[in-house]
């Protein structure tokens, strides 16, 4: 194989990795279900993506063509990551599960949890020009 190529695929292995690594402790360690939000779709994300964008890389050049299904998983972890977190502190705000004392943006918890949809007497109410 092509020095340069196994150089380009090792530095985006070891580039992944280390987002990898990072998401997990992170995922592991920080204390609530709000911060840990942010490890799995953020650090971990990217990781993942610098792994299968290596592993593209590397079965392209085996194949002598583009590899094409790395580049598609890759995409769609990437789009349905902030989906999922969504849904996670939906669920959360949902159970009413509390953050930590020190989370800042505590009053925003209150006003997702009070939000209600546009009433439709507002609508008729309004006034046309």
């Amino acid at each position: 194989m092509n020095f340069y190529v196994e150089a380009i695929a090792s530095a985006i292995l070891i580039f992944g990795g280390v987002f990898l690594l990072v998401g997990s402790i992170g995922l592991a360690r920080l204390p609530d279900v709000y911060m840990r939000l942010h490890a799995p779709t953020k650090a971990t994300t990217l990781g993942i993506a610098g792994v299968l964008i290596a592993s593209c890389i590397i079965q392209s050049y085996r194949q002598e063509s583009l590899s094409i299904s790395e580049l598609l998983i890759t995409l769609f972890l990437i789009i349905t990551a902030p989906i999922a977190a969504n849904m996670i502190a939906k669920a959360a705000l949902h159970h009413e599960i509390d953050p930590i004392d020190r989370t800042t943006g505590q009053e925003l918890i209150t006003t997702a949890k009070e939000r209600t949809s546009p009433a439709p007497e507002a609508e008729e109410g309004k006034e046309t020009t």
